[in-house]
């Protein structure tokens, strides 16, 4: 199949390109910045989602990564330039499956206020692709993971304190792998068939932890 990864110079991204490759696929990356992972199947192109998009075919599995988690463009990168890609390639006959990576912050409002009302959009849009996606026989999910292990995270992973207090807000005192989430990606876009439309929640049961106090 032909796989297209937004940001895929690091973190979940670069997983999932990683993974997708190792399991025979070729896979073209969208990001900003350059990257070290080289394959004879993979090709890596230097791309401003917010800005024009190249021309590609027969896209068969979209994979929208890309985003960031704070400043002037978070709007404009996670959610409005995420409708971008997928309008302009997810709607055709090759199409497969779509998947998008969204945030826990999308069902409990954590996080920074503009990041936190982007994934919750890209939730939304993501059903709005379900439905459209159903006259190809093709699926659209997305992830919204909590914590997880990614250079995105490092100011919290490289403070022992920090990254405790983090740890101890799940029931099983964990983040995510990256690998764990391009596992996971691969089962939703190329295993799946029946699972359309839904938003799974990965956080290490987070949203669980209660505090009550008899």
């Amino acid at each position: 199949m032909r796989i297209l990864i937004t940001g895929t110079s690091q973190g979940i991204g670069l997983a999932c390109a990683r993974k997708y490759v190792s399991m025979g696929h070729e896979v073209i990356g969208f990001d900003i910045q350059d990257t070290d992972f080289k394959d004879s199947s993979y090709t890596h192109m230097i791309i401003d989602i917010t800005s024009e998009l190249p021309d590609i075919d027969n896209v068969e599995v979209l994979i929208n990564n890309a985003g960031i988690q704070d400043g002037p463009g978070v709007i404009d990168t996670n959610l409005k330039a995420t409708i971008a890609v997928t309008e302009k390639y997810a709607f055709t006959n090759s199409i497969h499956s779509v998947l998008f990576m969204a945030s826990s912050s999308a069902s409990n409002g954590a996080e920074f206020p503009e990041y936190a009302a982007s994934k919750g959009g890209v939730v939304t849009y993501m059903k709005n692709t379900a439905l459209r996606l159903a006259k190809y026989k093709a699926t659209s999910n997305s992830i919204s993971a909590g914590g997880v292990y990614t250079p995105l995270n490092s100011h919290i992973m490289d403070d022992p304190d920090l990254m405790e207090q983090c740890l101890n807000e799940t029931l099983l005192h964990r983040w995510a792998s990256a690998d764990e989430i391009a596992e996971l990606a691969y089962y939703l876009t190329n295993v799946n068939k029946s699972m359309t439309g839904q938003d799974l929640l990965i956080d290490n049961g987070e949203q669980l932890k209660s505090n009550f106090i008899w």
